[in-house]
């Protein structure tokens, strides 16, 4: 979804941007893509402007990059998006960087991208995620049937070039034989429990970033070449024009305060279309008058959790994306619904970057304000090696050597892996809500405590929609200037007396928390609907204190989306569980837990004006005198996924004598016992640096079994294909 300026195609060594750039380019690019193109026409049957019937006749552009050895038939990689992959750069006058198309033939595929319906060359009208479906697996069966095609077909891309694969995959067309979905929140409509109806809301409040995003993709009213044009002219003609609309600026960060919220693209002079207006395509548009379960939810490109996927999956995620909890519901539920053997060709990948950053990490990947350390993983082995297995049939044991789940575990700064998610072993922490009633901002009194409170002292806050609390970092994209996402200290945020922090006491020991993240409150206001919203953050001893995840829930959904609305009274207290949170977190000896609790986070999520009414055509709020309630009679919590493992830390990989325990190093894979065999020379002494200590190389091993090696955690390294036996040679082997 979205991420208009950096697309993902094939993911390889890079993101590749389908948007043309805005300004000129040096010359060492300039020539760089020159050359592409250059070998791209030499190795490649090169095929432009092709106008694909759909069913109902409307045409679908297409480009078509293919070897040029004829006698045989080659798989095909999809790319099918509502971004502009013209392949003439028309602003500087030369070539777009065709890297991934280049990168496709060469290694022996059919490489075809189409725009979705009603954008740039391709006809209809447009609405999110190119509907209808049928669109979609028209197109899979049109690339089957090409006389070149082996007949298999793969989809890969991220946010909206990923979006539409899970639906289209639904539809079960045979030729569709893999997918590498990216980023695809936006795709995910209902799957229990969350129904953010593709990332539209979050808890019933509606997520802000679509107003930005869909203010450049709805273009109802566009210029179009008569339909008789032919493909040559065709060509010429996207030379000189990519039918790219050049939107005015927008300052995002006070456009999206406008009330009512349905005119915000309106004020901006944005075009009309389907976020507000009622629209000629199957889901009449006015997206921002829907509730969450409103039947036009269910006429689009979304999927749901009551349409099956059957085929293999690689799906990736990130934790700072909008959507990381939706898009793991949406992983687990397919494994569990699919085909047992197509189930169990289900694998997915967690970074910890923001949306569609995984080829962007480095070997100091900083999300936010936070260091990562080395984020890096081989995408291009990892995609190519899925699609050689699934469309070419290699038996290159790709599915033996990958792990169920990889995630990245924070903190830890380390790639893990896990047959299950959450991650087997993962048991449930609680902690109470506590204090003394004066909870409000940092200053206050509010703890995380391990049992409720005998009695009642309930936090109160006003929360007035004409000052919300702003959002500050998060897991967010597609706002423009107006949210900038990753992880930020907080304390500043926390200066608010209508935010209540709550913080457990220092850990005593190392707790890595990989899973979902319920928060269960109990609250009172004196109006008839509320917001009420929930951050987790990790608090180092400095203070500093990153968010994790968070969410929010508007209060006439607490019973359910397909229930009657229900509404607030003053004096009464309800129970309220928000949609879960999702991280993979490892908070250190003397970190500590921390929660903060309030009514608004915008502009991440709209405002709740408070009436009970629309909220989208209010232009007016009233001022909410709201209440968070803590006891035994009221136990607000929050349980954590708490992961005790054995395997992977220095305890598991000795047995009592500090010899490996062979078992495991029999079972497991090479970096297994490239791993074990290196905690047995460490713990036993006989591995030692020749470093001084505190400087880069030398070694110190942490109680969780993790070791560091002064900037990189050796365990890091290790888990990084390329380096795994480098490190025998140039560390395990280093006498003393």
């Amino acid at each position: 979804m979205r991420n208009k300026a950096r697309v993902t195609f094939l993911v390889l060594v890079g993101m590749s941007a389908y948007g043309q750039p805005g300004g000129p380019l040096t010359p060492q690019v300039a020539a760089a893509r020159n050359a592409t193109e250059k070998e791209l026409e030499s190795i490649a049957i090169v095929d432009r402007k092709v106008m694909v019937a759909m069913r109902d006749g409307k045409r679908m552009a297409a480009d078509i990059y293919r070897p040029k050895d004829t006698a045989k038939k080659y798989p095909i990689i999809f790319v099918r998006t509502p971004y502009n992959f013209n392949f003439w750069d028309v602003k500087n006058g030369l070539p777009r960087d065709l890297t991934s198309e280049l990168q496709a033939v060469k290694r022996g595929y059919a490489y075809v991208e189409m725009n979705e319906r009603g954008h740039f060359f391709s006809e209809g009208e447009y609405d999110i995620l190119g509907p209808p479906l049928t669109d979609g697996t028209d197109a899979i069966s049109w690339m089957a049937a090409q006389p070149w095609s082996n007949g298999k077909v793969g989809t890969i891309g991220c946010s909206s070039t990923a979006e539409w694969q899970l639906g289209v995959a639904a539809q079960g067309n045979p030729a569709f034989a893999a997918m590498i979905p990216q980023g695809f929140g936006a795709g995910v409509g209902r799957v229990k429990p969350y129904y953010e109806q593709g990332n539209w809301y979050r808890g019933g409040a509606v997520q802000m970033l679509f107003a930005a995003w869909i203010y450049g993709e709805q273009n109802q009213v566009r210029p179009m070449f008569p339909p008789n044009t032919s493909q040559a002219d065709l060509i010429a003609a996207s030379r000189m024009f990519d039918l790219a609309p050049q939107m005015p600026p927008v300052d995002w960060s006070k456009a999206l305060q406008h009330l009512p919220e349905m005119d915000i693209i309106k004020a901006v002079g944005g075009p009309k279309g389907v976020f507000a207006d009622r629209m000629e395509v199957s889901t009449g548009g006015a997206m921002i008058r829907r509730t969450p379960n409103d039947p036009a939810w269910y006429r689009g490109g979304l999927w749901h959790d009551d349409q099956p996927i059957n085929v293999p999956g690689f799906w990736f995620m990130s934790w700072y994306d909008v959507s990381v909890g939706p898009n793991l519901a949406a992983y687990n539920h397919v494994r569990k619904t699919a085909k047992p053997e197509i189930g169990n060709q289900q694998y997915a990948i967690i970074a910890p970057t923001l949306h569609c950053g995984y080829t962007r990490a480095t070997e100091n990947t900083v999300v936010g304000e936070r260091s990562m350390g080395d984020a890096r993983l081989d995408y291009s082995a990892l995609t190519y090696g899925w699609f050689d297995h699934f469309l070419k049939g290699e038996d290159n044991h790709v599915l033996e050597t990958m792990p169920k789940v990889k995630y990245f575990t924070m903190g830890m700064n380390k790639w893990q892996t896990s047959e299950t998610w959450p991650p087997k072993g993962a048991q449930t922490m609680t902690l109470f809500l506590a204090g003394g009633g004066k909870a409000n901002s940092l200053n206050g009194d509010g703890a995380l405590a391990a049992a409720s409170p005998s009695s009642d002292s309930p936090d109160g806050f006003t929360y007035d929609p004409m000052n919300p609390v702003t959002s500050y970092g998060g897991n967010v994209c597609c706002t423009g200037n107006a949210v900038t996402g990753g992880a930020f200290d907080q304390r500043k945020m926390e200066a608010r007396a209508d935010i209540l922090v709550y913080t457990s006491e220092p850990l005593k020991e190392g707790t890595e928390v990989s899973g979902p993240i319920e928060a269960t409150l109990y609250v009172s206001s004196d109006a008839k609907d509320t917001d009420f919203t929930v951050k987790l953050i990790d608090v180092d001893p400095d203070g500093t204190a990153y968010n994790l995840d968070e969410t929010i829930q508007r209060m006439r959904y607490r019973d359910g989306y397909e229930k009657p609305l229900v509404w607030m009274e003053p004096g009464k207290v309800y129970k309220v569980t928000l949609q879960p949170m999702t991280t993979s977190n490892y908070f250190e000896a003397g970190h500590r837990i921390r929660i903060e609790v309030s009514s608004s986070n915008f502009p991440r999520f709209d405002r709740n004006l408070n009436t009970g009414g629309n909220n989208y055509d209010e232009a007016k709020g009233v001022v909410a005198h709201n209440a968070v309630h803590h006891s035994k009679q009221y136990p607000s919590q929050v349980t954590l996924s708490v992961v005790r493992k054995q395997g992977g830390t220095l305890a598991s990989a000795m047995d009592p004598a500090g010899t490996p325990n062979l078992r495991l190093l029999h079972s497991e894979s090479t970096q297994n016992r490239v791993k074990l065999e290196f905690f047995r020379r460490l713990s036993t002494g006989d591995l030692k640096s020749s470093l001084a200590p505190g400087q880069p190389g030398s070694l110190k091993a942490r109680p969780d079994g993790t070791v560091l090696d002064g900037h990189h955690r050796i365990s890091v390294l290790l888990e990084r294909g390329e380096d795994i036996h480098r490190l025998p040679r140039e560390i395990m082997e280093r006498e003393p």
